[in-house]
This record gives structure tokens, C-alpha cells and sequence, in this order.
């Protein structure tokens, strides 16, 4: 059997942990040792009900599935001011590249439902009607990009940017919608509350690791080790008298 080997960082996280989950039961603060061994930080999807290993395995998943990101083009037009250095928040037809500003409408989202179902160059029809289809954005960088500097440019300029197939916003990069995605659609846990909870899927790869750690042998070393330092002495002699 391979001996487990317990370092100053984690006997203090160990200490902790023990501290703080009284009485703390052997195999959560066996999990807690594994999630700070093998640095493991899991996320929820709540979307999909599905546990990963990290965001990181989270995103390349969805990546490989599309299920993050689309390429669009859009339209950019250089007309009267409606974005400047303090807009938040645009709205942007489609079709003509019309943008209002959150700072520079004081209705913007009735403004433009307004335009896109009066707009001429828009073409598609649902029952006969405009359909009012328009993009939304936050992201800086797209902002930055209906901000006519030179004044110069009369006509509309095309862009491909980035859709976030949650929240349908657009990104002026894939790596922005990534980075969205981890903030707003994520949810941090613990290896304890992943083995504990019973509501979620957890990622094959993922669920096969805890498996495998796991294991008689492993969770038995890793008591041995605690043996070895006298602070830790009072659990182990609790965990031992309870499997006796």
C-alpha cells in the first residue's frame, strides 16, 4: 500500500477543516485532503445539471459540443451619436448596424424594438410581420467598435463578433464569452458537497477520479498518516471505534 504523505500546507488545511465540521465525519475530511492534494476546484452548470472537474473541463466540453459560443456578423453604422466612452449597454439591429446606447436613449430597448419593426432593409417575416430580432451587447470592445472617432465613415462596416448561446449577448471575442460564462453561469463547490448531493450528474472523467481515490487502501493510508501527528489522534481514535 502507497503511503500517504501529508505536508505542512495541508495538515493546516486538514486542521482547518476538522476545526470548522465538528464532528467532521472520515470520509468528507478524507475528500476535503483529495481536493487540496490534487487541487481539484468543481463547478456546477446548473443549466444542465452537471458537475465538472473545473471550469476549465467545463468549458471544453461545451466548446466541443457548441454549446457556448456562435460566430455572427454584425453591422456597424456611423450615424448620429448613440454610443460614447459611458455606454453600458447597446442594442443594434441586425440589418442596418442602428445602435442605441443605454446612456444616449432614455428608452433604448423600446427604441429599438420600435426601429427594427419599421426598418426597411428588414426582410424576415413571421405572419406577415417585421420580426423585431435585434443583438445586445456589454462587452467594451464591441461598444468601442460603434464609437465614430473619425467621423469620417458614412457607410456600414461588417464585424464578426461572438453570440453567447445562454444569454444570446454579443462578445468581441470567444475568449470574452468564455470569461462571461465562468462568471455568471458557474457555481464553485467543494469535493464534500459533490459527493454529498444527489440532484446533479457529475462529469464521467470527474466521477471516475473521486472513484477511484475513493478506495479501502487509500482512505486507510490517509488515517495512518493523520496517526502520525499527535493533534489528529482524537479523530482518528473516533473513526476507528465508530468502524469498530
Amino acid at each position: 500500500m502507497t503511503k500517504t504523505v501529508i505536508t505542512d500546507e495541508l495538515k493546516k488545511v486538514l486542521e482547518q477543516f476538522l476545526e470548522e465540521n465538528r464532528p467532521a465525519e472520515l470520509i468528507n475530511t478524507y475528500l476535503c485532503f483529495v481536493e487540496h492534494k490534487f487541487n481539484l476546484q468543481p463547478v456546477l452548470f446548473p443549466k444542465e445539471k452537471i458537475i465538472y472537474q473545473s471550469a476549465e473541463d467545463a468549458v471544453h466540453q461545451l466548446e466541443r459540443e457548441d454549446k457556448l459560443w456562435h460566430e455572427t456578423e454584425i453591422k456597424i453604422g456611423f450615424g448620429q451619436a448613440s454610443v460614447n466612452a459611458e455606454t453600458k449597454k447597446i442594442y443594434i439591429c441586425p440589418f442596418t448596424g442602428k445602435v442605441f446606447g443605454d446612456n444616449t436613449h432614455p428608452n433604448p430597448q423600446d427604441a429599438i424594438y420600435d426601429w427594427v419593426s419599421k426598418c426597411p432593409e428588414n426582410t424576415e417575416r413571421i405572419g406577415g410581420l417585421r420580426v423585431k430580432r435585434f443583438f445586445v451587447s456589454e462587452d467594451p470592445d464591441v461598444i468601442k467598435s460603434y464609437i465614430d472617432k473619425t467621423k469620417m465613415k458614412k457607410e456600414a462596416v461588417k464585424k464578426v463578433v461572438y453570440s453567447s448561446v445562454l444569454s444570446g449577448k454579443l462578445f468581441n471575442s470567444k475568449e470574452a464569452v468564455v470569461e462571461d460564462f465562468k462568471r455568471n453561469y458557474l457555481k464553485k463547490l467543494s469535493v464534500v458537497e459533490v459527493q454529498n448531493q444527489n440532484k446533479f450528474k457529475i462529469e464521467d472523467h470527474f466521477l471516475a477520479f473521486i472513484q477511484k481515490q475513493l478506495v479501502e487502501d487509500k482512505v486507510t493510508a490517509f488515517v495512518e498518516a493523520l496517526a502520525e501527528f499527535d493533534e489528529f489522534m482524537p479523530y482518528v481514535e473516533r473513526w476507528v471505534e465508530a468502524e469498530d
